[in-house]
């Protein structure tokens, strides 16, 4: 098997488990704590499922990493973010970029720190924000996916 079409594969693999399951997160997961299906402690709730979770997302997010990067490298493709036509690839980066930025540095570092007593002190504020924030990443996810797709198989907004 030629290594571009491996690391395609993994690609795809990686982010239909990172991104599948920030939605899964998003619109199953989050609306159920935030109701109280999951029990009256929606952070223990939270943090029963982000831990399980957190280590499978961040390595996702860095075999998509790695492997975005080789096939932008083997195949040259490196002309492809000085054009407008492949709006996509830029979407790529900085939606990766951003879920690195929340994946190694924001959760650990900041919400595992603060949220803990925002969500004790006003809980419907802090899980709706949260619940916001999902939607917001998931759905520049979704266009990015969409475009991305779209994009490499011949479709432009150009």
């Amino acid at each position: 098997m030629d290594e571009v079409v491996l690391a395609r594969a993994l690609h795809v693999l990686a982010v239909v488990i990172w991104i599948g399951g920030a939605a899964m997160a998003t619109s199953v997961i989050l609306p159920a704590i935030r109701r109280g299906d999951l029990g009256h402690d929606r952070l223990k709730a939270l943090h029963a499922i982000e831990r399980r979770f957190i280590w499978q997302a961040r390595t996702a997010a860095i075999i998509v990493g790695i492997t975005g990067f080789y096939m932008v490298a083997r195949l040259d493709l490196w002309g492809r973010f000085s054009s407008a036509t492949f709006w996509w690839m830029h979407a790529m980066v900085g939606v990766w970029l951003l879920f690195i930025f929340v994946l190694f540095v924001a959760e650990p570092l900041i919400l595992r720190r603060h949220f803990h007593g925002w969500a004790t002190a006003r809980p419907k504020l802090a899980f709706a924000w949260l619940q916001g924030a999902h939607w917001l990443l998931v759905g520049l996810s979704l266009i990015t996916i969409l475009g991305a797709v779209a994009g490499s198989h011949g479709w432009s907004l150009f």
